[in-house]
């Protein structure tokens, strides 16, 4: 009999997180018998509805918003695209202010949109580890006309964390539309859209231990923006399309659950993240960590990003990694297959000589993993410089 070859081990969480039991089972049935079309008005269509209610009552709950203000979408992208076109378009703005360390999934939008005219866009400032300049915020939005504003509340490449209680106030007090990506935070601390003064924020199902393909958008009532994608009514005009009701299923059950275990699944985390930067500090020599990455509070407790000094390795650190069956990336999955280096690190002006190594973690990552990862990445990566 041929040995089993070993698993990897997974530090690429903030790409895709492994699916959770709990969440396979709840989505079962709508795989295998409740196969009905939700917009079908008989028995197996309304069961199937019926489900698809339930789940966004459940999220509303989690975020603590009202039912009729969640729509389903095929993921963060999606709703981050529905976000940015269908206010821009819906409620006449000619200005946009967000920032060059966004996910693509809000810069091409909204520089698509620049280069076609309708708006004017203007990046914030930030500093080298990626820190925000609020008070050049308000200056900007007291100079123009009603604004979209979108930044986003941790980075998916380096962790920073954004204050988007502080950027919603200032928002809110020039009357400016501020959307906020939450993809890489929803399910791993608590959204509160009463306290928040958002008027979009977003989730991908994939990103909490749920399925891939789903993700929803918050939109406050009363913002009535048009549909992104037409030929259908469902999900009350504004996301036409056959509802993809296992996806949604499954992303409610996902966010239960990682709400409910949130205070557990966080302690476990950071541990995880401490034990790595330390661990990293004593076997790596010149070992540096990109933006805000090392900072307990400041950070995104799931994201490390570590920053090598040149060795004759660096170029092929990650595959050198992946040999080695650990799992990490350079930075932002969505571009780990182009030529391009990170737009995130360029902005910050990291030097390109450097290997950046993203480790992404979860509530499924153990000490030992850590201890395994950076036992071989020392031993492949040469502190001589080349």
């Amino acid at each position: 009999m041929t040995p089993t070859a070993p698993a990897f081990v997974y530090f690429d969480n903030a790409a895709t997180t492994p699916l959770d039991p709990e969440v396979l089972a709840a989505m079962l049935p709508f795989l295998s018998q409740h196969y009905g079309n939700p917009s079908s008005l008989h028995g197996p269509g309304r069961q199937v509805r019926a489900a698809i209610e339930n789940a966004r009552k459940t999220v509303a709950h989690l975020i603590n918003a009202s039912p009729a203000e969640i729509s389903f979408t095929s993921g963060g992208t999606e709703a981050n695209n529905y976000a940015a076109f269908g206010s821009v378009r819906t409620l006449g703005l000619k200005h946009a202010i967000t920032s060059k360390l966004e996910h693509h999934a809000v810069l091409h939008p909204l520089q698509a949109m620049a280069k076609s005219g309708e708006i004017e866009l203007h990046y914030l400032k930030h500093d080298a580890q990626g820190r925000f300049d609020l008070g050049q915020l308000a200056e900007m939005l007291a100079t123009q006309s009603r604004t979209f504003v979108s930044l986003m509340h941790a980075n998916n490449e380096i962790g920073n964390l954004n204050d988007i209680a502080a950027i919603g106030e200032i928002c809110a007090r020039h009357d400016a539309v501020f959307h906020t990506d939450t993809v890489q935070t929803m399910g791993h601390y608590r959204h509160d859209v009463q306290q928040l003064k958002t008027h979009f924020l977003v989730g991908a199902a994939h990103k909490f231990h749920g399925p891939k393909g789903v993700g929803f958008l918050y939109t406050r009532s009363g913002m009535q923006v048009g549909p992104l994608i037409h030929g259908g009514s469902q999900e009350r005009n504004v996301r036409s399309g056959t509802e993809n009701v296992y996806g949604i299923v499954g992303l409610a059950k996902a966010l239960e659950i990682a709400v409910r275990d949130i205070a557990a699944h966080h302690t476990h985390v950071q541990g995880l993240k401490d034990r790595f930067i330390a661990r990293l500090k004593a076997e790596i020599q010149d070992v540096q960590f990109n933006g805000l990455s090392e900072q307990t509070g400041e950070s995104l407790y799931t994201v490390l990003s570590v920053s090598l000094p040149p060795s004759a390795i660096s170029e092929m650190l990650l595959f050198n990694l992946d040999i080695s069956k650990i799992a990490a990336s350079g930075g932002s999955a969505c571009t780990s297959g182009a030529q391009t280096g990170s737009h995130v690190l360029e902005a910050l002006g990291c030097d390109p000589g450097r290997a950046t190594v993203r480790f992404s973690m979860s509530k499924m990552n153990t000490a030992a993993e850590v201890d395994h990862a950076v036992a071989t990445l020392a031993k492949l990566y040469s502190p001589v410089a080349v």
